[in-house]
C-alpha cells in the first residue's frame, strides 16, 4: 500500500558536504591564526601608531632613534630589506613587515621629517626638521 523510499543516499551526501565545508572553514581559520601569530600585522600596527604619536609630540630639532630589532627579524624572514620597512609620505607613516601587508597611520603635525635606517644598530632614525 505505502511505498518506502530509501533516503539513505541523500542523508549521506548531505553529511559529506557538511564535513567538507567544516574542514575548509577550519583550514582557513588555522591559516589566519598562524599568519596573525607571526606577529607581523600586530607589529606593523603598533610601530606605525607609536611612530606617528612620537612625531606628533616632537619639536623641531629633535632626533628620535627607534630600536627595530624585532621588526627587522620578521621583515628579513618575510623577504624584505630593513631599509624598506618604514616610509613616510604626506603625513602618513607606513610600516611593512610582509610582502602582502602593511599598516599606515597619520600624524597631525605639519612638520618635515627625515626618516632613515641605521643598520648597524638595528634602528630607524627620525629627525624632526621644521614646521611647514
Amino acid at each position: 500500500m505505502f511505498k518506502k523510499r530509501n533516503n539513505h543516499g541523500k542523508v549521506l551526501m548531505e553529511n559529506v558536504v557538511f564535513i567538507i565545508l567544516n574542514v575548509m572553514f577550519l583550514m582557513i581559520l588555522v591559516l589566519f591564526i598562524s599568519k596573525s601569530g607571526q606577529g607581523a600585522s600586530l607589529l606593523e600596527e603598533t610601530y606605525s601608531k607609536q611612530i606617528s604619536l612620537l612625531i606628533d609630540s616632537a619639536k623641531p630639532g629633535m632626533t628620535i632613534v627607534l630600536n627595530m630589532e624585532k621588526a627587522r627579524e620578521i621583515a628579513e624572514k618575510n623577504g624584505l630589506e630593513f631599509e624598506e620597512i618604514i616610509f613616510s609620505r604626506d603625513n602618513l607613516i607606513t610600516v611593512k613587515l610582509d610582502e602582502n601587508s602593511g599598516h599606515s597611520y597619520s600624524y597631525f603635525n605639519k612638520i618635515n621629517i627625515n626618516l632613515y635606517p641605521d643598520s648597524e644598530i638595528n634602528s630607524y632614525v627620525i629627525k624632526i626638521l621644521e614646521y611647514d
